[in-house]
């Protein structure tokens, strides 16, 4: 089988997304052909400033943006402006099928915003891009989480749960994660509800769950599951899949048991794109740590396994 062509986005140049490159890229090379959204003059400069040498087979490419002096652990317009030109030419790369996906290393959503980037996040951006209601899942081969609402305000949550977007979400993730067993579905309020007496949403969720079976032919969600209990040894052992409301629902547990293995993936577009799951962190951004990499090389990973794990065939 011949390895996947990958272009990775190198995400927010003051942050550590381009240590991760340099210092993963024999690695990853084993599973994947790497191309860099990065432009050699940018590349060398934080080569320099992290004391890295520059692997000989690292490929880059130029014209990605406006060049600028990378500034360690500091938000700004041009590092945000770099990145998202570099997440936006490895899109360009994918949907013209120059590369078989994307990887894409963090940004800063303050940078983004300086830079005049719309969008809050590369979810967001990619939902605009292809006009397709993507999903946002998380998580490691242990346990897999997917958010039905993701970045907005708490006190926003409740109002977005309706039984048509939930049953299309549902149905979405049904086609494109090809769960083999049963998924986690959680309810929103505490106890799941008890039966109304501490919120009523569960009983839309219940209607989307069964709007889904319907359509489905088979029923794959549980009922709405009480949220606290959910992710405790004995109820993950039936579960490799979740569905969770709301964003710190779903990912306080999944960060507090695989935090270190965590990635992030896109469902529901005409691409493959995954990422990792943790920041930037400006906070050792070229200090000469060495930097766990095992989500990285995770998001990786995923992409080569799709052509070995029959179910996640043809999903993108």
């Amino acid at each position: 089988m011949s390895r996947k062509k990958v272009a990775i986005s190198v995400g927010d140049l003051n942050g550590i997304g381009i240590q991760l490159a340099i210092e993963n890229h024999e690695i990853i090379s084993q599973e994947i052909e790497a191309v860099y959204c990065i432009d050699r003059n940018m590349l060398e400069q934080a080569a320099q400033k992290l004391n890295l040498r520059i692997p000989d087979d690292f490929q880059t490419m130029e014209g990605i943006a406006k060049h600028f002096e990378i500034e360690a652990g500091t938000v700004s317009k041009e590092s945000g402006a770099y990145a998202y030109a570099s997440f936006a030419k490895a899109v360009e790369l994918a949907r013209y099928k120059e590369v078989d996906a994307i990887t894409t290393l963090p940004i800063h959503k303050k940078a983004w915003e300086l830079a005049g980037v719309a969008y809050k996040g590369h979810t967001d951006a990619l939902r605009d891009l292809f006009d397709a209601d993507a999903i946002m899942m998380l998580g490691s081969p242990k346990m897999y989480v997917a958010l039905f609402t993701e970045h907005i305000p708490l006190k926003e949550v409740a109002g977005s749960i309706n039984e048509k977007a939930l049953t299309r979400f549902l149905l979405d993730f049904y086609r494109t994660a090809k769960p083999n067993t049963q998924v986690a579905v959680l309810g929103l309020n505490p106890h799941a509800g008890d039966d109304g007496v501490l919120g009523t949403e569960e009983r839309i969720i219940q209607k989307a769950i069964d709007n889904a079976h319907r359509e489905i032919g088979t029923k794959i969600f549980s009922a709405p599951l009480v949220p606290d209990v959910a992710f405790t040894p004995r109820v993950r052992a039936n579960y490799t899949h979740y569905i969770a409301m709301y964003h710190d629902q779903g990912l306080a547990p999944l960060k507090a048991l695989y935090f270190d293995e965590g990635i992030n993936v896109s469902l529901n577009l005409p691409i493959l794109r995954t990422s990792v799951d943790h920041g930037t962190a400006f906070d050792i951004a070229y200090k000469g740590l060495r930097l766990n990499a095992l989500s990285y090389i995770n998001a990786i990973k995923y992409i080569k396994g799709r052509d070995e794990k029959s179910a996640y065939h043809n999903d993108q």
